[in-house]
């Protein structure tokens, strides 16, 4: 076989192999985080998580297969047929709970500071909620079921008010908390 044609050859195979792959990647990516979604037995929220890792197997060359990796109503249920798996295939992005926390976010302001919330940090200085009661709580403390019924009374608080309110709160005697006179 001429030399040519092997790098032809190699040159398509390198490039099947890239398409397989990035197919393979593009799922997983698509399908990871945790969603919210109704569950089509009692129409209530449930949290899932669809086995990602599945998805971007099962992708090469076609759609994926899904399937759920959890969900808040296991082990009870957990021989149901995944019917919810409808609602994320329609939309994967927007039952996301970062999609929805992010949509929540928008356009509301800072109950201590007043400051405007832009674009999210998902990564490092996530802004926290507060809730009726006044008490202070990340979002990896509200199940991804009771989440919707959480932000429907929540007050949003940035990241720099949460820091400094729950070490004022947590810590007084490290900190200053100088919205309250000074005893003389």
């Amino acid at each position: 076989m001429p030399v040519q044609t092997m790098w032809i050859l190699g040159i398509l195979l390198i490039l099947a192999a890239g398409w397989l792959i990035g197919s393979a990647v593009t799922s997983w990516w698509k399908y990871r985080g945790e969603r919210i979604v109704r569950c089509p037995e009692n129409q209530r929220p449930a949290g899932v998580r669809v086995d990602a890792g599945h998805a971007g197997l099962t992708a090469i060359g076609k759609s994926p297969e899904l399937r759920l990796n959890s969900c808040s109503r296991w082990p009870e249920r957990a021989g149901c047929g995944q019917a919810c798996l409808a609602q994320i295939e329609s939309s994967p992005h927007d039952c996301l709970v970062r999609t929805i926390l992010a949509k929540w976010y928008l356009g509301k302001r800072c109950v201590n500071c007043g400051r405007p919330f832009g674009d999210i940090e998902w990564t490092g200085a996530k802004p926290a909620l507060q809730t009726e009661d006044q008490s202070l709580v990340e979002w990896s403390q509200v199940p991804a079921e009771r989440l919707e019924e959480t932000l429907a009374t929540a007050r949003p608080i940035c990241f720099a008010c949460y820091t400094a309110t729950r070490l004022v709160r947590e810590h007084p005697d490290l900190a200053i908390d100088r919205t309250r006179p000074i005893p003389r």
